[in-house]
C-alpha cells in the first residue's frame, strides 16, 4: 500500500512540474555588470546610457531628513578613508540588491518555480520564487541580506518584489555612502533588450522611513564570452587589504605587515 501511495504522489508531482512551462528566455552563460553603483534611472531611459558622474545629483537618493543626515555622515567617513563596509568581514552577503553592483561574473539559473541569481564574489545566492506563493505572514518573517522574493513571468519579463530585507547597520547599497532601512520593499522588472542584448534590471526601491518617494534605479549586464568559466573564491584568501577596529582599510605587504598608517597615528 505505501508503494501505491508513493507512487501516486510522486505522479501528483510530476504532474505539478509538467504544468508549469519554462519561460521563453535565455539567459544562460556567464555575465558580468555594465553599469555599477545605484543612481536614479526611469524605466524609460535609454538603455545602455553611461553612468553619471559621482557627483550628479541622480546619485542622491531622495532622503528623509533621518537618512539625508546619516548620508552626510557617510559622506564625510568616505573622504576620511573611514566608511565602514560589512562585507570586509569575510564570508558577509553584500545583500539585496546590492548584490546587483558587485565585480566578477553571475549567473541567472531560470527554472518554472525559480530562479537563482548566483555571483563568483562572496557567498551571494538570491532566490525570486514563481510557483505562485506570497511572501509569509509577518510573524514567520525576519529580515535577511537578501529578503524575501516572489514575482512572476509575463512573456519574458520577469517581475517580482523583495522584503524583509537588513537596513543600515549591517548593509550598505554601495561605498558612496547609500544605506536604507530595514523597511525597504524593492519592486523589480527583468528583460533582455533586443537590440543591446543587455539584461536589464529596472528597479523601485520604496522605504517609508529613508526616502521620500519611490527611487528608480537600472543595472544592466552583458554576456561574457561563451565557455566563460566561474569560479568560486574566498575574501579571506590573500586578503592585502584588512579592515582595523578603527575602520581603516590596511594595506599589507606580502609578508603581512601594515605599510601604510591611519591618518592622525
Amino acid at each position: 500500500m505505501w508503494r501505491t501511495a508513493f507512487l501516486a504522489l510522486a505522479v501528483g508531482f510530476a504532474g505539478t512540474a509538467q504544468a508549469q512551462d519554462m519561460p521563453p528566455v535565455d539567459w544562460s552563460g556567464a555575465w558580468h555588470a555594465s553599469s555599477f553603483g545605484f543612481f536614479e534611472t526611469p524605466a524609460d531611459a535609454p538603455i545602455g546610457d553611461p553612468p553619471p558622474p559621482p557627483d550628479d545629483p541622480r546619485r542622491h537618493p531622495p532622503y528623509t531628513p533621518r537618512f539625508e543626515a546619516i548620508y552626510q555622515a557617510n559622506q564625510k567617513r568616505i573622504a576620511e578613508g573611514l566608511y565602514p563596509d560589512p562585507v570586509t568581514v569575510c564570508g558577509t552577503p553584500v545583500g539585496w540588491p546590492r548584490v546587483l553592483a558587485t565585480p566578477d561574473g553571475y549567473e541567472f539559473i531560470v527554472r518554472p518555480e525559480e530562479t537563482w541569481i548566483l555571483t563568483e564574489n562572496g557567498p551571494n545566492i538570491v532566490r525570486i520564487y514563481t510557483d505562485g506563493r506570497d511572501h509569509p505572514p509577518d510573524d514567520e518573517l525576519w529580515n535577511t541580506y537578501t529578503g524575501h522574493s516572489v514575482g512572476h513571468w509575463e512573456g519574458g519579463t520577469l517581475k517580482f518584489e523583495t522584503v524583509a530585507l537588513n537596513g543600515v547597520g549591517k548593509v550598505i547599497l554601495s561605498r558612496a555612502g547609500v544605506v536604507m532601512s530595514d523597511k525597504l520593499t524593492v519592486r523589480t522588472t527583468v528583460h533582455e533588450d533586443p537590440a543591446s542584448k543587455l539584461l536589464v534590471f529596472d528597479l523601485v526601491l520604496e522605504d517609508p522611513i529613508a526616502l521620500t518617494r519611490p527611487w528608480p534605479v537600472r543595472v544592466t549586464f552583458e554576456r561574457y564570452p561563451p565557455g566563460t568559466n566561474m569560479w568560486d573564491y574566498a575574501c579571506a584568501e590573500n586578503n592585502r587589504n584588512p579592515v582595523d577596529e578603527n575602520g581603516w582599510t590596511q594595506t599589507l605587504d606580502t609578508d603581512g605587515k601594515v605599510i601604510d598608517v591611519a591618518p592622525g597615528k
